[in-house]
């Protein structure tokens, strides 16, 4: 058929892969940083700012397609950051820069919008998802109570990969977003399809216009050049797509904080607020779970134990055993959201003298973190998600004491992919599907098949007793410290 461009704009770069439309197979590849020198600071996650021009997006995306990257390219899919919040005006100039990443700042916006609905499970119910500062929705509520002046202003909302598309196409007078998008956000609902108007107006103070949400293998549009744009989505669902899960499979990304995902056939309405609701990029959904304390607990040991890097700790991990010599970690240091803890610190419990060893608290820590993460995939299938395969992800899954304990410990086959850019490849391959359907080559119900990622493959074999014995320690110390935690 061709070949196909998929475009990823993470929070620092572009990124961009060619591929052959029938194989997947990448032709060519592109990336430039994002031109950030001179950006407002705020308060975002890994001292990033949260205020950025969106126009950077766009001149890393230039630079990135430089040198004829995108030469015979006959569509594009866009994947963006999540939770980029663009406001426009009347005009659809940008009001104020956009507000991207876990922008602290709305934290306290993300409070009074879950008490002012009626609590956690009320907005579980309403739209899939309990408002955290890094969502939409939030933003709004923050603007709207800081700078009231461009709240007023404000008469559509895009997110950045819904910009970005709409630039492509020229700007036309049609505005677009996908269902992976849009079930961030906190005013649309995956379970329903449709968007809550009474949820921005609770958090704006009035309503704004939102893009018209497109099924998966819709296009956007197309160029004047002739070049179709399909839908776009966001990061965590091209990077799915990407990946190739499907049913059976899950997804836990080891960042500094944790999350476990899943593909599932119906939304999830969780009472708890544990589970996110988000529509994944093939029309089915995408249940996940987070947790604050992943990485951040393996950094924070190897400190406390004057170790130079991860890679140290692993290697001290690896000359303990299994259960640390009775040593539990429960690594809410950071307080907790799976289980809801947001205001605890962490616990190292079994103290014993044999057990105060350096390299017992390194196993500890690495199995704290793993159970943690266990505990997240276990309220997925508490809820009859089906987990039969992990594809683990992050620096951290290359770690010799990670891999040897998260098969047994997550009670699953774990696959290690090869480093690959798959949100692009994802963004990729929804531009096949689109051109494909367009054709009339592809069904709108059945994605291009494309190989799927490949990496080493664990399993839990013997060991899974083992990893189970763990588990059962770690909640003993975690029911003990925090009774009822998982209740309900």
């Amino acid at each position: 058929m061709g070949i196909v461009a998929g475009l990823d704009s993470t929070p620092d770069s572009t990124r961009i892969v060619v591929c052959d439309t029938d194989t997947g197979a990448v032709i060519r590849q592109g990336y430039a940083p994002h031109p950030l020198e001179g950006t407002p600071g705020g308060s975002g996650e890994g001292g990033r700012p949260s205020d950025v021009d969106p126009q950077v997006w766009l001149l890393s995306l230039g630079e990135a397609a430089a040198g004829g990257v995108l030469e015979g390219v006959e569509a594009i899919g866009v994947s963006a950051q999540q939770n980029a919040l663009v406001p426009l005006d009347q005009q659809g100039a940008t009001i104020r820069p956009a507000l991207v990443g876990g922008d602290r700042r709305a934290q306290i916006a993300a409070a009074d919008l879950v008490e002012a609905l009626g609590g956690r499970e009320a907005w579980a119910q309403a739209v899939g998802c309990v408002p955290q500062a890094a969502n939409p929705v939030a933003k709004l509520r923050w603007l709207a109570a800081n700078e009231p002046e461009a709240a007023q202003r404000v008469a559509l909302v895009l997110q950045a990969h819904d910009w970005l598309v709409w630039q492509l196409l020229g700007r036309p007078l049609r505005r677009t977003t996908d269902r992976g998008g849009a079930s961030g956000t906190g005013y649309w609902s995956a379970a329903t399809g449709g968007y809550r108007p009474d949820l921005m107006e609770m958090a704006l103070g009035r309503q704004a216009a939102l893009p018209d949400v497109l099924g998966p293998a819709e296009a956007a549009g197309t160029t004047p050049e002739g070049l179709l744009i399909s839908a776009g989505t966001g990061g965590t669902m091209a990077a799915a797509f990407g990946l190739g899960i499907g049913l059976g499979d899950a997804v836990v990304s080891l960042g500094a904080s944790g999350s476990v995902m899943a593909v599932h056939r119906e939304a999830l309405a969780d009472p708890s607020g544990m589970i996110t609701s988000l529509a994944d990029a093939t029309g089915m959904h995408l249940p996940v779970v987070h947790t604050l304390n992943a990485v951040r607990t393996l950094r924070g040991t190897a400190e406390m134990l004057g170790l130079p890097d991860l890679d140290a700790l692993s290697a001290l991990a690896l000359k303990s055993t299994p259960g640390a010599h009775g040593l539990v970690l429960l690594p809410y240091l950071e307080g907790e959201r799976t289980p809801h803890l947001p205001h605890t610190a962490g616990t190292l419990a079994g103290l014993r003298r044999e057990a105060m060893k350096p390299e017992h608290l390194a196993r500890a820590a690495v199995e704290g973190m793993l159970c943690g993460l266990a505990d997240a995939l276990d309220v997925l299938r508490g809820r009859g998600v089906e987990v039969r395969r992990v594809f683990l992800l992050g620096a951290a899954a290359d770690l010799p004491a990670v891999q040897a304990s998260a098969p047994s410990l997550l009670g699953a086959q774990i696959v290690v992919p090869q480093p690959a850019e798959y949100a692009a490849l994802g963004a990729a391959r929804q531009a096949a599907w689109a051109l494909g359907v367009s054709r009339g080559t592809l069904d709108p119900r059945t994605p291009p098949t494309w190989p799927g990622a490949t990496g080493q493959v664990h399993d839990p074999g013997e060991e899974l007793a083992v990893g189970q014995a763990v588990r059962q320690q770690y909640a003993v110390v975690r029911e003990q410290t925090h009774p009822g935690a998982f209740a309900g």
